[in-house]
This record gives structure tokens, C-alpha cells and sequence, in this order.
């Protein structure tokens, strides 16, 4: 499990295969150091374990569903990519739940400087299947960056992005029309199967949902 707090950014040295299964190399000046082989890392978002530890590189190999579910495909070297370590058992969780499990891929739209602020707001178009887990003052996983929604207007997300984030991960990166890892927050989608399987008319309450966890 993961918390969404990007711990280092690492730049892509590599990606490399022709077909099938591919090896993605990034630079890692930091994070190496706590790892070891058969660990697993987030990587813009995506769980993946690290097959090659050298110093200063951390050597991933990415499955055909991965690169085809994920904005993973997309990497090209020097490309730069959030990297967070798993939460130690008692750790203090700093965002939200984050698995590390990508539901989709969004379409990035800008991250404009809000007028008269330091702030950016980040704006991003996500698919529609995912819009119903998206809500004002939610949690929501950017390229594995736990953020918090400011405006949802139907498939289109509006995030508040502080000069921390924008200088300590890789938003600032992006280009219109680029796709981004999304990962909506869990706990929405455990309570729509509770309300859809288990749910009868009258029995769903406020009471209910604390007592159930959420």
C-alpha cells in the first residue's frame, strides 16, 4: 500500500524491447539505497517490482497490460517519473489509501498558474467510466500523487496543484493531449459494491456507512 507522497523523482534512462515484455531503467539516486531486489515500488502510480538494483538505477520489466493500461507506454528517455516506497507497517499515512492498482488513463489538459497566486491548477480529462468516482474534496492519485479534487464537471477534473508538488514531482512535465495514471479512491469503490450487492430500499443509512467503514 502506498500513501501518494512522492518520495523522489527519477528520470527514465531506458525503455527497451521490441515486443511483448519490456525492461524500463530509471535513475534513482536515493531510493536504491533502501531497496532490494523483488521489492515493490510505485512508479508513476504503478505497482511494479524492481528486477535490477544497481546504485544508482532501479531496472523494471513492464507486461504487455501494463504498457497497454497504463501512460507507462509513453516514456521516453529523460522522461521523469514519481517513485514512492511502500507505507512501513505503523507509518503515518500523509494522503490517502493508494494501491498502486491504475483504473485509467487520463488526458492531461494544462496546469495553468492561478492569477495573483503561487498555486497551479492542474486540469485533467478523465474517462467517463471513472467520473462517478470523482468528487469535490476527494481524493484522487495523479501519476501516484495523492491530490484533492477542486472541481468536477463531468469527465473533466480540476485539481489545486501547491509549488511543493509542482517543483518536487513530475506534473510540470506535461504536455497537452499526454495521458496520465489515474487511480480514484478506493473507498468509493468499495462503497458502490456494498450499496449495489448488498443494499435494499431503507436499510442504507449515514449510521450504516460509519459502522461499515466509511
Amino acid at each position: 500500500m502506498f500513501t501518494g507522497l512522492v518520495e523522489e523523482v527519477g528520470k527514465v534512462l531506458s525503455l527497451s524491447g521490441d515486443q511483448g515484455t519490456k525492461r524500463l531503467t530509471v535513475n534513482a539516486s536515493k531510493l536504491p539505497r533502501e531497496m532490494k531486489k523483488g521489492d515493490s515500488i510505485a512508479v508513476s502510480g504503478v505497482c511494479l517490482t524492481a528486477v535490477e538494483i544497481k546504485k544508482n538505477s532501479l531496472g523494471f520489466d513492464l507486461a504487455v497490460e501494463t504498457l497497454a493500461r497504463t501512460s507507462l507506454s509513453r516514456l521516453a528517455t529523460g522522461a521523469l517519473v514519481n517513485l514512492e516506497l511502500p507505507m512501513k507497517a505503523g507509518g503515518r499515512m500523509g494522503g490517502h489509501v493508494v494501491q498502486g492498482h491504475v483504473d485509467g488513463v487520463a488526458r492531461f489538459l494544462g496546469l495553468e498558474k492561478i492569477e495573483g497566486k503561487d498555486d497551479y491548477w492542474l486540469r485533467l480529462e478523465i474517462p467517463a467510466e471513472l467520473a462517478k468516482y470523482v468528487v469535490f474534496k476527494g481524493s484522487i492519485a495523479v501519476e501516484g500523487i495523492s491530490l484533492t479534487v477542486a472541481k468536477v464537471e463531468g469527465s473533466e477534473v480540476t485539481i489545486a496543484i501547491i509549488p511543493h508538488t509542482y517543483e518536487m514531482t513530475n506534473l510540470n512535465q506535461f504536455k497537452p493531449g499526454d495521458p496520465m495514471n489515474i487511480e480514484v479512491d478506493i473507498i468509493a469503490k468499495y462503497a458502490e459494491k456494498m450499496l449495489l450487492g448488498q443494499a435494499t430500499p431503507g436499510n442504507v443509512t449515514v449510521e450504516r456507512l460509519v459502522a461499515e467503514g466509511f
